[in-house]
């Protein structure tokens, strides 16, 4: 496995493009292994996984995890800086993934990434078929995250902040239904509504496919190695093709 980082030069018209088409960027992504078909990945398994993190307007960052090593040179060209870069420094940077897979153990913790597409199943009326729908507040969209299968499936649960730091008591909203306060040390942000019709579907609007994504900021402690692992290499949650799904994990700082 590795994981890839790819800045993106957001002045030049080729990222601008890149950045509003999400089924153009998951076409980059793919060409970027030369032996693998274009496709969303392997259904089973470790598959390629990419999430774009816009840390500022000029800062923006492609993240990888594939099982191949990727050539990238078509993103640097379309949109990086080409002639800033040399066969040694390539226009991105991509290390061995598996080394820091296998130092994971029970009750590491780290801080983590996600961005994922959180979405639940409704019944409008009586013996309709349930509809996938995505989660529009962010105090549903975290429940998304901290449904105790989810965390205990995934390996790893979300940590708690000490009382002393907690500034907003949990309790019951309008509906009777639990509310978290600021338990958790687990922020939600940067919503974001992909619209964009299959393949080249030039239908109307009512036609479009809607995406809506949400980036997780947090801390977590590891409960199962094995299950963290495969949820690094093979996502979490739906629309792992547009951009969700990927966790990443970094040190928590000491001291």
């Amino acid at each position: 496995m590795h994981l890839t980082r790819f800045r993106l030069n957001t002045a030049r018209p080729g990222a601008r493009r890149l950045l509003s088409s999400p089924q153009s960027l998951h076409a980059a992504v793919m060409g970027s292994f030369p032996h693998l078909l274009p496709a969303d990945g392997t259904p089973q398994g470790p598959r390629v996984l990419w999430r774009l993190d816009h840390n500022a307007r000029a800062e923006v960052l492609l993240y990888i995890v594939s099982p191949d090593h990727p050539d990238l040179t078509h993103l640097v060209e379309q949109a990086g800086w080409p002639a800033a870069h040399t066969s040694d420094t390539p226009g991105w940077h991509t290390r061995p993934y598996a080394p820091f897979l296998d130092r994971l153990t029970q009750g590491d913790t780290f801080a983590f990434r996600l961005t994922a597409n959180p979405v639940h199943h409704i019944r409008r009326k009586d013996g309709e078929p349930t509809k996938v729908t995505a989660h529009i507040t962010p105090r549903h969209q975290m429940d998304w995250l901290l449904k105790p299968e989810r965390q205990e499936r995934a390996g790893f649960r979300v940590n708690e902040k000490p009382q002393d730091q907690r500034l907003l008591p949990a309790g019951l909203t309008d509906q009777r239904r639990p509310h978290h306060g600021d338990r958790y040390t687990l922020a939600v942000r940067d919503e974001r509504t992909l619209s964009f019709g299959k393949s080249r579907d030039t239908r109307p609007a009512r036609h479009q496919v809607k995406v809506v994504t949400v980036t997780y900021d947090g801390h977590l402690t590891i409960t199962d190695p094995q299950a963290m692992r495969r949820t690094l290499t093979e996502g979490i949650g739906r629309a792992k093709a547009y951009g969700c799904g990927l966790m990443t994990l970094a040190t928590l700082p000491t001291g």
